[in-house]
């Protein structure tokens, strides 16, 4: 919307007064150009009221909030290299031979729309999660195996949806505008991973730790790249893992799986470009 600036609505009620008072002499004087003195008072009475309305439009633009309790959300992609079992490695049987879980890294391409909120050090994060290489040897549901399909693996591009209440530790106006940190209370919509499951994809309680650096910040605020940052992120799983003694195929656990994953994350802003 258009709002007049200090100078346009002086000038606008100056020109608006002439016109009045010279409706106001001609009528005192009686002139018989009746219809001229009604369209310059008709007029003179539109540049009022438009002078009105710019400064009650003015004013309401001064005082309109931002936002009320939610506000504008931003979409960003997130490429993401992510370490597995990277604590309390579990003990696995198969085939009567004890192994201990490798350490996996994966790479997962991530869009996140984080919602920031006017409530103090609060924000809300929807994530969608994809594995754009992931293999498996069977089929989650046909339970073929790829050697049956003529493949070394089937390809597992799995998916996940991530729903985050986000609380700040600490933001940028503390470090010079270099690092900020937040923890998130998730929770994690993903394949079931325990002979319980009663769905194939189910809802898990995780907890993440993420510290943010903004290697970019003293770039001009206009900048795209400015608002690039790479971030930790320690994830802490609390449910739906497998516990010790549940069996999952030919696998049996001797130990609680590991809950624990570190990843090495990309933020790059999608919409707005520079939020």
């Amino acid at each position: 919307m258009h709002v007049l600036s200090h100078g346009s609505i002086n000038r606008l009620a100056h020109r608006g007064a002439e016109e009045v008072a010279e409706c106001l002499a001609l009528s005192r004087g009686r002139v018989a150009r009746v219809p001229a003195n009604r369209r310059r008072t008709r007029r003179a009475g539109w540049w009022v009221v438009a002078l009105l309305l710019s400064i009650s439009t003015s004013a309401a633009a001064q005082n309109e909030p931002r936002c009320v309790v939610l506000c504008a959300p931003e979409l960003k992609v997130e490429p993401t290299w992510t370490i597995e079992h990277l604590a309390s490695r579990p003990r696995i049987e198969s085939n009567g031979q004890v192994e201990r879980a490798l350490r996996e890294t994966v790479f997962e391409l991530i869009f996140a729309l984080d919602v920031p909120t006017t409530i103090p050090r609060l924000g809300f994060t929807l994530e969608a999660i994809f594995v754009p290489f992931g293999g498996i040897a069977v089929h989650p549901f046909t339970g073929a195996r790829a050697s049956q399909a003529g493949q070394e693996e089937i390809r597992d591009n799995g998916i996940e949806i991530e729903t985050e209440v986000n609380i700040d530790l600490f933001d940028t106006d503390r470090t010079g505008g270099w690092v900020s940190s937040h923890v998130d209370v998730v929770d994690k919509f993903s394949p079931g991973e325990t002979p319980r499951a009663g769905s194939v994809y189910t809802h898990k309680l995780n907890f993440e730790w993420d510290t943010a650096f903004h290697v970019f910040n003293r770039l001009p605020s206009g900048h795209w790249l400015r608002n690039v940052e790479f971030e930790v992120s320690l994830d802490y799983v609390a449910t739906g893992l497998p516990k010790a003694g549940d069996r999952i195929g030919n696998e049996r656990f001797l130990d609680r799986a590991s809950p624990w994953s570190l990843s090495f994350v990309t933020v790059i802003p999608l919409a707005p470009l520079v939020p």
